[in-house]
């Protein structure tokens, strides 16, 4: 199966038979001197490509399709940012290329010239279907050396990827990166189950308003489990009447809102994590922190930046209840856990330090990052187990993460020809 996006990987990594090379409506001879740099945008697949015919070398673009014929059906021939196309490079001939000016288009036909092991290699990745990973059975047999870079590439690249959705928010927080990150911390603290709840919470109790209230955790607490949705009703317990009491007050003071307590995820979540116990630790961090993402920026040491949530624990209320008007006999801290304290480090902390030193030009910030995740210990999920049940073991979150973006970026959606690993097992004989 010959698909344009496989002829733009044979002919960037010249992967077919360059001898006696012509043109194939003028059967002009051709040397391909520079194959050009790849295109992601609008316009002609190659620019700054340079090639030698018999008469002259021209500089300009390539464009690629799998029928010559796909020229006039994608109406290059109308456009006239097509008219410094250089040569028209194609896996079948049938038809004429010509410009918007008329006049004719090299064509270049690549069909019974491309290494017969790239094509048998590259349709063996892309039509697999019934393996975790197309390349699950080569893997193990790639230079460790060479998945070691690819992975590194890739882990700049997942942090590349997280930076629009901080982007977004710090324009919505008109440039405050403390603001940002607050949301962003917020966030983390409800893992995947309960995220967008903790984003809503923290979008609706801006810093300011809770800064008004450091001195009285009560009121803390009260603010976020009342906007929250948490204190409607009636309860038995005088602490949660306490709450309630607490927020009547400040919702009415601040003209609040609280959300839906439906939004609120327990299903499928331990107690430890259930959104009650995240929220009495949150109230913790919010009630003990000042000034949180100046310190973070600021701090140069894992193990200084781990003891800044190490200290979190719940109230005393919580210490023997995982929901109001329901108390447990086994007393409990319910401080935040050791894979809770690096999910927090890998998710918010190093992406947060990777974005400030992306947007203030500064590699400091961006290295600071890169080392937070190479002493953090890798992650234990079904995708990394999978890794390793393949050879494929790392033991920081440096490389875990990468092997997320491997696993959902490239082996997922069959990117093989883009990936660095499929691109070394189908260039091997």
């Amino acid at each position: 199966m010959i698909s344009e996006d496989f002829l733009h990987y044979v002919w960037q990594f010249g992967l077919f038979n360059r001898t006696y090379l012509s043109t194939i409506n003028s059967r002009d001879v051709l040397q391909i001197l520079v194959v050009g740099v790849p295109n992601r945008d609008a316009g002609p697949d190659f620019y700054h490509a340079k090639i030698k015919t018999s008469h002259e070398i021209l500089a300009g673009n390539i464009e690629i399709h799998v029928r010559s014929s796909d020229w006039q059906k994608h109406k290059h021939h109308l456009d006239a940012a097509y008219d410094n196309v250089v040569l028209h490079v194609v896996y079948e001939y049938d038809k004429p290329t010509l410009r918007s000016d008329g006049t004719i288009v090299p064509v270049l036909e690549l069909k019974n010239r491309i290494f017969p092991h790239v094509i048998e290699k590259s349709n063996y990745l892309l039509q697999k279907k019934t393996t975790w990973i197309p390349c699950e059975q080569q893997i193990g047999s790639i230079n460790k050396i060479s998945i070691d870079g690819w992975l590194s590439r890739l882990l700049v690249e997942r942090l590349e990827h997280k930076l629009a959705n901080i982007n977004e928010c710090l324009t919505e927080q008109k440039g405050s990166w403390d603001d940002t990150f607050y949301i962003f911390l917020a966030r983390n603290f409800g893992f995947k189950i309960n995220g967008l709840p903790f984003e809503m919470l923290a979008k609706s109790l801006s810093q300011v308003l809770l800064a008004k209230h450091k001195q009285t955790p009560l009121q803390i607490e009260a603010l976020i489990f009342g906007q929250a949705g948490f204190l409607e009703g009636t309860f038995k317990d005088e602490y949660h009447h306490l709450l309630q009491q607490e927020y009547q007050f400040l919702q009415q003071k601040y003209e609040l809102k609280p959300l839906n307590i439906s939004i609120w995820k327990f299903m499928r979540t331990r107690p430890q994590n259930f959104p009650t116990i995240r929220l009495a630790q949150f109230a913790t961090l919010v009630n003990q922190s000042n000034h949180l993402f100046s310190k973070i920026i600021s701090t140069e040491n894992v193990q200084e930046i781990r003891k800044l949530f190490t200290k979190i624990k719940s109230t005393h209320y919580w210490q023997n209840h995982y929901r109001f008007d329901s108390d447990t006999p086994t007393f409990s801290n319910k401080t935040l856990g050791k894979n809770a304290i690096d999910n927090i480090l890998i998710n918010t902390i190093a992406l947060f330090l990777f974005a400030y030193g992306k947007h203030m030009g500064s590699e400091i910030y961006m290295d600071r990052a890169i080392e937070l995740l190479e002493n953090i210990p890798a992650e234990k999920n079904a995708i990394i187990t999978q890794f390793n049940a393949l050879g494929i073991k790392y033991h920081s979150a440096f490389y875990s993460q990468a092997l997320l973006q491997l696993k959902n970026n490239y082996c997922d959606p069959k990117k093989c020809l883009t990936c660095g690993i499929g691109s070394i097992i189908i260039q091997k004989k």
